[in-house]
C-alpha cells in the first residue's frame, strides 16, 4: 500500500539537518511526496522520521548466533533486530572451522530473500584471518593464515555484498587484500597488531575501514599511535561499539572529534545474548557469561555486546553532546557507505528502500512509534 507520512520532522542524513515536511513510499521505495497518490496517510504529529538503522557488524541476537543458527533461528533474530529499529543487517561470522563458515554462509543466503524481519544485506566475515595476539574472544586454534583459494570460495559462497575483517599486516595480507578488492569485497582492518605506518599504508593502498576502533588493537601510546591513530588520521570509516563498556565515554568523544559525523560508524558487535536475559551464552566458539548486560569470556575478556543501535545512537548523543541528525547518520548512512550499499539504504532519499522509523526524543532517549521496512508498517 502506498503511504504518505505528513506533519513530520524529516531527518536528512546527507546534510545532517532536520526539516518539517513529509515523505512518501510507493511499491516499497521512497518517492518524492509531491508525486504521491497515497492510499494510506499517516499523521506523524510532529515526530521525527529517520532512516532505519543499518548494523554492519553483528554476530546475532535473540538467542541465535549467525555461525551456528538454523534458518528458523535467523528469522527469529531478524524479527528481533527489526523490533529495535534496525532494518538492515550484515550477519557477521566469527572465527570458525572453514567448512562451518561455508555452511553458515549458505544458511544466511537461504533466508536473505525472506527473513520476516530486518533485511540481510550481505555477509561480514570477521574471523579466521586475525592476529593471534589480538584475537579477543576468538579462539586461537580457529585462526588460519591467509589463503587466496579460501578467499575465492568464501566470497563466492557468501555472495556480494561481502565485507571482510582481517589483520592485513600479517604475511600474505597484501595479496589477500588485493584479491579481495578484485572480487568485489570491502575490507576492514581489525584484530590487528599493525603499526601506525603499516595501518596507514594499508588504508592508502586498499581503501579499508577500521573494525571496532580501539578494540582488539594496540592501545594508543604517546610514542606509538598504532592502528587506532591511523584510523583517526586517515579518511577511512571507523567503527565504534558505543555501549559505555568497550570504549570509555571520553574516548568516544575524542574519536567523534577526530572523525566527525562523516566517518564514525556505530556498530553493535552484538552476540546471541542481545535482547535476552543474563546467563550463559556462546560467541566465536567460546562460552561466555552475561551479567547486567556485559558479556565476558571465562578469561574475563569482553565477548561482543548486548547493544542495539537505538541505544548506541542515544549513547553517542549523550557522550558527545550532539544532536539527533548527526548521531543518526552514524547508524544509517555511514555504515551503508562503509560496505557500499548506500544506493539502497541509509537515507530517506527517493529511490531507496522505504525503511523508516517514526520516533520521538525525550531527554536524549528515543521512543520508536512506528517501523517501516520496504514500505510495510511492522
Amino acid at each position: 500500500m502506498d503511504t504518505l507520512i505528513k506533519n513530520a520532522v524529516i531527518c536528512d542524513t546527507e546534510s545532517m539537518t532536520l526539516r518539517k515536511g513529509e515523505t512518501a513510499f510507493c511499491n516499497g521505495i521512497i518517492v518524492d511526496s509531491r508525486d504521491s497518490n497515497a492510499e494510506c496517510v499517516i499523521d506523524a504529529e510532529g515526530a521525527f522520521v529517520i532512516p532505519g538503522f543499518v548494523d554492519v557488524h553483528t554476530h546475532g541476537r535473540a538467542g541465535y548466533d549467525f555461525c551456528s543458527s538454523d534458518e528458523e533461528g535467523m528469522r527469529i533474530a531478524a524479527k528481533s533486530y527489526l523490533a529495535t529499529g534496525t532494518t538492515t543487517v550484515m550477519p557477521t561470522l566469527a572465527s570458525a572451522p572453514y567448512d562451518g563458515l561455508l555452511t553458515a554462509a549458505d544458511r544466511i543466503n537461504s533466508v536473505r530473500a525472506d527473513t520476516g524481519g530486518a533485511r540481510f544485506a550481505g555477509i561480514h566475515l570477521e574471523g579466521r584471518y586475525l592476529n593471534p595476539d589480538f584475537c579477543g574472544a576468538h579462539r586461537k586454534e580457529l585462526l588460519a593464515p591467509f589463503s587466496i583459494g579460501e578467499l575465492e570460495e568464501l566470497v563466492f559462497r557468501m555472495c556480494l555484498p561481502c565485507h571482510i575483517t582481517a589483520a592485513l599486516e600479517l604475511d600474505g595480507g597484501k595479496e589477500f587484500a588485493k584479491k579481495a578488492k578484485t572480487l568485489g569485497a570491502t575490507l576492514g582492518l581489525g584484530h590487528t597488531g599493525a603499526t601506525f605506518e603499516e595501518a596507514f599504508d594499508i588504508y592508502k593502498k586498499y581503501g579499508i575501514s577500521f573494525t571496532h576502533l580501539f578494540n582488539a588493537m594496540p592501545q594508543i601510546h604517546h610514542r606509538s599511535g598504532g592502528a587506532a591513530v591511523a584510523g583517526l588520521e586517515s579518511g577511512a570509516f571507523c567503527e565504534l561499539i558505543c555501549d559505555g563498556m568497550h570504549i570509555s565515554d571520553e574516548m568516544v568523544k575524542l574519536a567523534y572529534t577526530c572523525l566527525s559525523p562523516e566517518r564514525l560508524v556505530l556498530i553493535t558487535d552484538s552476540m546471541e545474548a542481545a535482547g535476552c536475559p543474563d546467563g550463559d551464552y556462546m560467541i566465536a566458539g567460546s562460552p561466555c557469561k552475561v551479567k547486567e548486560g556485559k558479556a565476558l569470556t571465562a578469561e574475563g575478556k569482553l565477548a561482543g555486546s548486548t547493544l542495539d543501535l537505538k541505544t548506541a545512537v542515544e549513547n553517542l548523543m549523550s557522550f558527545c553532546g550532539i544532536g539527533l541528525a548527526e548521531a543518526v547518520r552514524c547508524a544509517t548512512l555511514n555504515p551503508a557507505r562503509e560496505i557500499g550499499i548506500d544506493s539502497t539504504v541509509g537515507s530517506l532519499s527517493p529511490g531507496k528502500f522505504a525503511d523508516a522509523l517514526i520516533v520521538r526524543e525525550n531527554g536524549g532517549k528515543l521512543t520508536v512509534e512506528k517501523i517501516f521496512i520496504g514500505g510495510r508498517l511492522v
